[in-house]
């Protein structure tokens, strides 16, 4: 996780003029109150364990059971991108076989350790 990824308390879906979304905050009743107010239906939202990643929220409302519907379905969408986001952050490392080393005789060594003598 870098170090300006932002932490969230809660976690959840809304929806609006009917599209599902998934929704972040840090406070629940106050996000509660704002979706009200902005005449969002099906809202359910929850406090999650610790504070989590966008990623890391994602993938613990999946585990609460999450995936059925419209909101099964955000929650799906989401995380699909986000674990996309986040795979393009890692490196890939293709392993290349060193070349075979020369193998060196005794009489070559001392011939090179008279020459530089």
């Amino acid at each position: 996780m870098s170090a300006t990824e932002k932490l969230f308390t809660v976690a959840g879906t809304a929806t609006h003029k009917g599209v599902t979304k998934v929704r972040f905050a840090n406070d629940l009743v106050a996000r509660i109150k704002i979706l009200n107010k902005a005449g969002c239906t099906d809202i359910n939202l929850v406090e999650l364990p610790e504070p989590m990643s966008k990623l890391q929220a994602l993938q613990h409302l999946q585990t609460l059971g999450i995936t059925g519907g419209d909101a099964g379905y955000a929650v799906s969408n989401k995380l699909a991108e986000k674990s996309k986001v986040a795979k393009k952050g890692e490196v890939k490392v293709k392993a290349v076989k060193a070349p075979a080393k020369k193998a060196v005789t005794a009489e070559q060594l001392v011939a090179t350790a008279k020459e530089s003598a």
